[in-house]
């Protein structure tokens, strides 16, 4: 019953909605009427610039991180890693759930990359560090934070499967299910990034207007 109550209580933080809450208080916008319609942090950074952007996903990041810590309620999960460790990835999978179909905003949300990292700092530090390598290096080269995050989520089964060889099989199993639902929910980004029309954030705009310069010279 206690475990189902913590479920519960991480569905509800993962609910949170950040995007909307940030659109409707500095803007008086609804996140969703804009851009790719979307509640998460790649479309705030789209649709509001980089420090809103930035504000919402180090937010959604925190649900993630706040719901997996709810199994410290538990005590009894603190002497057996195996327990912990499932129950730490499904209260994380509920927050994630929660973000994309939230409770307060007519199940109508993001898709999850943020909380996702959020939940897997959580679990797995080193992994989670790893994949933001990852996402930092591909926005940085692209500014694409859409296939920066596609491409973090496919590094993490590299990661946990042979990089890090981490032998919980719940934990391979979730590392596979979380690159396909990352890649299931950028289906139209992937579509726009092959047409050549997907938005990039407005970060390192120095740096492009550097280039800008040095091509026109």
């Amino acid at each position: 019953m206690k475990e189902l109550l913590c479920i519960v209580l991480a569905y509800l933080i993962g609910s949170i909605p950040s995007a909307l809450i940030i659109s409707r208080k500095f803007f008086g916008i609804d996140i969703r009427d804009y851009g790719s319609g979307n509640m998460g942090a790649t479309n705030t950074f789209r649709v509001l610039g980089s420090k809103y952007g930035t504000i919402v996903m180090i937010m959604d990041i925190l649900k993630g991180v706040i719901a997996v810590a709810l199994f410290n309620f538990l005590p009894y999960y603190h002497s057996s890693e195996l327990l912990r460790t499932n129950f730490m990835i499904g209260l994380g999978l509920a927050a994630v759930i929660g973000h994309i179909f939230p409770i307060f905003a007519n199940f109508k949300g993001g898709k999850g990359v943020a909380t996702l990292f959020g939940m897997i700092l959580a679990v797995q530090p080193v992994v989670a560090i790893s994949c933001v390598g990852v996402f930092l290096l591909v926005l940085y080269l692209t500014r694409y934070v859409s296939l920066s995050s596609i491409l973090a989520a496919l590094f993490l089964p590299i990661s946990v499967l042979w990089i890090w060889n981490e032998h919980e099989p719940l934990y391979r199993i979730f590392a596979l299910l979380v690159a396909a639902l990352v890649i299931f929910t950028h289906q139209k980004n992937i579509g726009r990034i092959l047409r050549g029309v997907e938005s990039r954030v407005p970060i390192l705009k120095h740096r492009d207007k550097r280039k800008s310069r040095r091509r026109n010279d």
